[in-house]
């Protein structure tokens, strides 16, 4: 099977805002590309219904939070589009903002998006950063080589382009020339890095069992989804990370291995004993 693989070159990107409202609804292309990307609040639901872009195949990724304020993600497909994003404006209450990927021609069948709506839920899966609302996992169909080959490349396209637009659900961990930083507490030790796409608790980590009294909802809720995902499994006295973990921000990585509100600039170090602010000021020498 073909592989998304990442690819580090510069490229332009051309953003229509056909209302005039940069709040609404944005139309987003890449030079020498013939797909589109449709970015649109659910406020303005109405102006997105009006698009001929919904009238063909694609892709579609609705962004909300949980009640407990984690981010959360549902991942579909249609052909065409329109009706299941409008089922979904009836029915799902959690989602306030909605992408739609399709192409500017027809050349997207239902095998195509099948395709990369399997692809997206397994990339969003192994990044881990938000909660998805799927229910189901969605196989790969059948397509051939060469149908397989222009999708994987389409789909490379869209990983570019969503980031731009704040969505970073999709984006891998990275650790290259990541300095290690370390925390211990209650007896649990982790390790991580900071990079531009948040703070990576890596894989083998352990996190305190116990919570302060004081510990804020978002970072119970948090560790509770990380154990029910089982991303943090039992070991012995503490919980251990299955696997590499991305949170938005160093505090709130410290918090959830810890069990109590922290400091993540301060309580993250590197081995000899600089903490992240003080590397962070010194522009990571």
């Amino acid at each position: 099977m073909t592989t998304h693989t990442e690819r580090r070159r510069g490229f332009t990107v051309r953003l229509f805002v056909p209302s005039g409202s940069p709040t609404g609804l944005r139309i987003v292309g890449k030079t020498n590309w013939n797909g589109v990307v449709l970015s649109c609040p659910r406020a303005s639901f109405d102006e997105l219904s009006s698009r001929d872009e919904l009238d063909r195949a694609g892709v579609y990724v609705l962004l909300g939070t949980t009640d407990e304020g984690i981010d959360q993600v549902y991942i579909g497909e249609g052909d065409p589009t329109r009706p299941r994003i409008e089922r979904h404006h009836r029915e799902k209450d959690f989602w306030t903002h909605v992408i739609v990927c399709s192409r500017r021609d027809s050349t997207l069948n239902k095998a195509h998006v099948q395709h990369l709506e399997a692809q997206l839920v397994a990339i969003a899966t192994k990044a881990n950063r938000v909660r998805l609302d799927n229910a189901n996992t969605p196989q790969l169909p059948s397509l051939s080589e060469e149908d397989e080959a222009d999708v994987v490349a389409f789909l490379d396209d869209i990983l570019l382009l969503l980031p731009l637009l704040g969505v970073t659900a999709f984006v891998a961990t990275d650790r290259v020339d990541a300095p290690v930083l370390v925390m211990e507490a209650k007896g649990a030790k982790a390790t991580g890095h900071d990079g531009a796409d948040g703070f990576v608790v890596r894989e083998g980590s352990t996190a305190a069992k116990e919570l302060a009294p004081s510990i804020h909802n978002y970072l119970r809720s948090r560790r509770q989804l990380l154990i029910d995902e089982r991303v943090l499994v039992e070991h012995g006295s503490v919980y251990r990370f299955a696997r590499d973990c991305v949170f938005d921000s160093p505090s709130a990585a410290a918090g959830v291995v810890a069990g109590r509100s922290a400091n993540g600039r301060i309580e993250w170090k590197t081995r000899d004993g600089r903490t992240l602010r003080e590397l962070q000021e010194s522009g990571g020498r």
